[in-house]
């Protein structure tokens, strides 16, 4: 996640709590008042209507009665499970809620949702409809086309965290699908940009035939990573899918992965959110800026509704089911589903923000406090959630065991993990250890050694198995990269990898060393703590920052048409321009930057660790260098079909056969960290590597058990350099790859025309056991049996 997402919006702070909010031009939701009666109810709504440029105007509108209809069987329910659950041919309603003083259940036609009208509501007794904290009913009737929602009241009083106002219908926080708008970027009534949002309410007829589809369970050492953004995959016009942008989009070019050889893909946020939250104008594209990047969420059990095809149809129940479709389709075809996901704040931001649910729900244990009521500002987005309370930490357990028994997903990505190690608010030892611990003075935010969130999902029986990553720092100023808790199942986003590969490939001094520990998996910041290779995930380029093609042509952000003055997003990216700023450059230029693009790749795929690729690097996709793209819901962000058919011969084939080449090597994707057995460094010279700070070539043999013995070198440096090679009795090197040549003579495989003619060409410096590296190149020599020896 992006910490200088919107420098307008928020600035960093390890214990900032922050009075500002995230962008929003919308100061409330719809709000619907109902009185206590049921019987004589009625509503006033607040339309909160987008202007052009960005402000947001409100008007007051009465509103007509709703129809009370008397057609459910009311009876007292139970505590448990939360949310709205089947049972016994009715459905339980139960949500927990300590401080409110009154709790009314709200049911809403769908037809009714758009008209901002109450169907029925069913005020609940504290005596008979409450077990401890946990408010509950059952009813049963007709719930088809039902939607639901909650009315607390209680005290409002911010300056002890409590924010209860019985004008607002709140979301259950364990609503399985979450029902609004059905187009994306599509305003409401009246435009506006947070109409009111309700719950589905199950039936019997949820189902889905999963075809006896059962976790894949790859290995982390095998996996390949591609993070992707479901809309931005396929919603360009040159991808030919009938469903562009939704989940039904990607299963029509799953088909594209398989042939770039990843085996697991990092959905960014699929988690109900409001991409409408940063809605306004944006002069500079004469377009409208949106939440495009997702990472701001409503509801983390409800799928985004509106990246699918059916959107709101059937109350969800086919968003639901389409999400299903997508992850069945992926393990078809041998690719597991991971999640980012977003627990470290919600899109309800500060004192200033909204109150969709948790805040109304109850304010003072879903969010991280200061004493005076104040939020805690961890995340930089305006609220920190409160991870560690046991309430909240029991919710983080229910949703993702959701996601994996129901939604058959197979991982997760934490955003900003490093706050679900943080202690919350009212903490004490007694209240999570069960007894005090002496000189226990840890305060709010406190990072913890052994967080007890982190504990119960790295030993849950349900979890076991599944794939847990975390970004391992937060805009608090905690970094964990390398000491994340992780109870030997966690695996860490590598941002010293990014950086130290980013910085040595373009030729740094200095670096030589720690590339060659992030050759090896990074065994420095893992090794000593029990880690192993796999604990590293290793990237270049994510989401947020520079895509790979233009890491290699700007040496500065250009985030103008973010509407920011070029404010916003990170001024330090270890990037070069190759020597000249910009798209428009010389031949010779153009040649060093696809160079280089292959060199990243190269070094990405033969490093010990979890590779991850970023959609769209595959072909070379710019965002003309803007890297901070989280508002473009445009060609920035859309994968470029056209542009993919382009690059096929080049840059995508290059990716596809070292992919291939990963898989098939053996002792690159090793479970533990290479030693001398398997494993010699090299310089110009055999056995003889140079550590010196202005060393710019790393080079190292790797005993393989499908390949024999492989050969890989890296020279950063402006200057060529002609290498003698390892002596082999009876063998002799063959190059396979070589970043410094043409297309298809970058990657030498079988079906290269006059490959053996190539090879030959090399011969004069391979039988003297020598090669001739151009500058900023890296190669890959395989050894094979000398025929002549």
């Amino acid at each position: 996640m992006d910490l200088i997402r919107c420098t307008s919006c928020f600035q960093h702070s390890p214990t900032l709590i922050a009075p500002t909010f995230r962008h929003r031009t919308t100061p409330k939701p719809n709000l619907t008042t109902i009185s206590n009666n049921h019987a004589t109810v009625s509503t006033t709504r607040m339309v909160v209507k987008a202007r052009g440029g960005g402000a947001a105007e409100a008007e007051t509108a009465l509103v007509d009665k709703p129809k009370v209809l008397k057609r459910f069987q009311v009876s007292d329910g139970h505590p448990a499970p939360f949310g709205a659950t089947i049972q016994d041919g009715g459905v339980n309603f139960a949500i927990y809620s300590a401080n409110a003083t009154s709790a009314t259940l709200c049911l809403i036609a769908l037809s009714d949702l758009q008209q901002n009208r109450v169907t029925e509501q069913i005020p609940l007794d504290p005596l008979a409809n409450k077990t401890g904290d946990v408010w509950h009913v059952f009813l049963k009737g007709n719930f088809k086309d039902m939607l639901y929602g909650y009315i607390f009241d209680g005290e409002f009083s911010p300056e002890i965290g409590h924010y209860y106002d019985s004008s607002r219908i709140l979301l259950d926080p364990y609503a399985k699908a979450v029902i609004s708008r059905g187009e994306f970027g599509a305003l409401g009534p009246e435009d506006n940009c947070w109409p009111q949002m309700a719950g589905m309410v199950p039936t019997s007829e949820d189902q889905f035939d999963w075809e006896g589809d059962l976790p894949l369970r790859h290995p982390g050492r095998d996996l390949i990573i591609y993070e992707m953004h479901v809309r931005g995959y396929t919603r360009h016009e040159s991808s030919g899918t009938k469903f562009p942008g939704t989940y039904c989009g990607v299963v029509e070019k799953l088909d594209h992965l398989k042939e770039l050889g990843v085996n697991c893909i990092e959905l960014m946020p699929c988690h109900e959110f409001n991409e409408l939250e940063y809605y306004s104008y944006n002069s500079v594209l004469g377009d409208y800026k949106l939440n495009f990047w997702g990472y701001s969420t409503i509801n983390y059990f409800s799928p985004m509704i509106r990246y699918s095809s059916s959107g709101i149809r059937s109350c969800g129940r086919d968003a639901i089911n389409e999400f299903k479709y997508l992850v069945k389709e992926a393990h078809k075809r041998g690719i597991e589903v991971i999640m980012d996901v977003v627990f470290n704040h919600t899109a309800e931001g500060n004192e200033k923000g909204l109150s969709v649910s948790f805040r109304g729900v109850d304010n003072c244990v879903y969010y991280m406090l200061a004493p005076k009521g104040e939020y805690y500002n961890y995340s930089g987005c305006g609220n920190t959630f409160n991870c560690n309370h046991p309430v909240v930490r029991q919710f983080i357990l229910d949703c993702l065991r959701y996601w994996v028994a129901e939604m058959h997903v197979d991982g997760f990505r934490f955003d900003l993990a490093s706050i679900m190690t943080r202690s919350s608010s009212l903490w004490d030892s007694v209240n999570v250890y069960g007894d005090p611990l002496e000189g226990d003075l840890i305060t709010t935010g406190t990072p913890l050694s052994n967080p007890p969130l982190i504990d119960m999902m790295s030993n849950d029986p349900v979890l076991h198995g599944v794939k847990l990553i975390a970004e391992a720092w937060d805009a608090g100023g905690l970094y964990q990269v390398g000491r994340f808790p992780h109870w030997g199942v966690w695996s860490e986003w590598n941002g010293k990898y990014r950086d130290i590969v980013r910085q040595f490939i373009k030729g740094t001094d200095g670096l030589s060393g720690a590339f060659a520990e992030c050759l090896c998996g990074s065994p420095n910041l893992y090794q000593k703590g029990g880690g192993k290779p796999w604990n590293s995930v290793n990237f270049i380029c994510a989401h947020d920052g520079f895509a790979l093609a233009d890491l290699v042509t700007y040496n500065n952000k250009h985030n103008l048409a973010n509407g920011e003055d070029n404010n916003d997003g990170e001024s330090h990216n270890y990037s070069w321009n190759c020597g000249q700023e910009g798209e428009f450059a010389s031949i010779l230029v153009k040649k060093l930057r696809k160079r280089q693009m292959r060199n990243f790749f190269l070094c990405l795929m033969v490093s010990q660790g979890v590779p991850m690729i970023h959609m769209g690097d595959e072909y070379g996709h710019t965002k003309g260098g803007n890297n901070n793209t989280y508002c473009h819901d445009n060609y920035i962000n859309y994968f470029r079909w056209d542009k993919k058919e382009e690059s096929s011969s080049d840059l995508f084939r290059f990716f596809c056969l070292m992919t291939m080449f990963r898989r098939e090597c053996e002792s690159l994707g090793l479970n533990d960290f290479p030693t001398a057995e398997r494993l010699q460094w090299h310089g110009h010279t055999p056995g003889k590597p140079d550590w010196s700070d202005t060393s710019r070539f790393v080079a190292f043999t790797l005993i393989d058990s499908v390949k024999g013995e492989i050969y890989v070198a890296f020279n950063t440096s402006h200057l060529p350099v002609t290498i003698t090679l390892p002596d082999r009795p009876g063998y002799r090197w063959e190059p396979l790859v070589d970043t410094s040549k043409p297309a298809p003579f970058d990657f030498l495989s079988n079906e290269v025309p006059e490959r053996d003619l190539a090879i030959k060409q090399y011969a004069h410096f391979l039988d003297a056991n020598l090669y001739p590296m151009l500058s900023y190149s890296s190669i890959v020599l395989l050894l094979s049996p000398d025929e002549n020896a």
